[in-house]
C-alpha cells in the first residue's frame, strides 16, 4: 500500500507546475532523459503495450530539420528549448506482445489483424505514456511545455520516413524561464466536471 507524497512533492508535479514557454540557456544533459524514461517506463499501460517511441531533438542540425514542421507560433519557443521531444506512436508495437506481454500469446495477431482496435490502443497508450514521462520529467527538476501546433505528415517524413513511426504530440524540456509564463488559466473544478455514481 502506497503512502501519499509530500505535499512538495505535488507541487512540484502538479499544483506549481506550468506548459512553459520560455526557456533558460542551461542545458539538459543526456543522463537525464534517460533517467526520465527509466521512470516513465514502469508506469501501466493496457496489456503492458508501451506504444510509445521519442526522439529528443537536441542538436542544431536536429532543431533546423523540425523548425519547418511547426507552426509559426511554436518556432521561436522551440528554437530556445534544450530539447524538444517527439512523442511518437509505433504503429508496429505489437511485435514486442511476446516479451512484453507472456501471458496473452495470441496478443501480437489480434492487433496486427484488426487494425482499428491497433491504432486506438496505439494512439490512447502513447499519449498515456508521454503524460507519465512529462510527470517524470517534473520529478527531476525539469520544466516541460507540452505542444500540438506542428505538420505531422511533414514531421513524419523528415524524421520517421520508411519506419513504423508517427508523432503524436511534441514536448519541449529544460528549465523554464519564469518571464516568459502567461498567467495561470482556471481549471474545471470537481463538480464541473465529475460524477461520483
Amino acid at each position: 500500500m502506497s503512502a501519499p507524497i509530500p505535499e512538495d512533492a505535488q507541487d512540484q508535479l502538479f499544483f506549481n507546475a506550468r506548459s512553459h514557454n520560455g526557456w533558460l540557456d542551461k542545458e539538459v544533459s543526456d543522463d537525464l532523459l534517460v533517467q526520465a524514461w527509466d521512470m516513465a517506463r514502469w508506469a501501466p499501460t493496457s496489456m503492458n503495450c508501451n506504444p510509445a517511441r521519442i526522439t529528443f531533438i537536441k542538436s542544431a542540425k536536429a532543431k533546423e530539420a523540425l523548425i519547418p514542421c511547426l507552426s509559426e507560433g511554436n518556432q521561436k519557443k522551440t528554437m530556445k528549448a534544450p530539447v524538444t521531444a517527439i512523442i511518437a506512436i509505433d504503429r508496429k508495437f505489437y511485435v514486442n506482445m511476446p516479451q512484453l506481454f507472456p501471458s496473452f500469446p495470441g496478443a501480437a495477431d489480434m492487433f496486427e489483424q484488426t487494425d482499428d482496435l491497433c491504432k486506438e490502443t496505439a494512439f490512447r497508450n502513447s499519449t498515456l505514456q508521454g503524460a507519465y514521462f512529462i510527470i517524470a520529467c517534473r520529478s527531476l527538476g525539469l520544466d516541460c511545455g507540452p505542444m500540438s501546433g506542428f505538420d505531422a505528415e511533414k514531421l513524419d517524413e523528415t524524421f520517421y520516413k520508411n519506419s513504423s513511426f508517427t508523432a503524436n504530440f511534441l514536448c519541449n524540456i529544460g528549465y523554464g524561464d519564469v518571464a516568459d509564463l502567461y498567467d495561470r488559466n482556471r481549471r474545471p473544478a470537481f463538480d464541473e466536471v465529475c460524477t461520483i455514481k
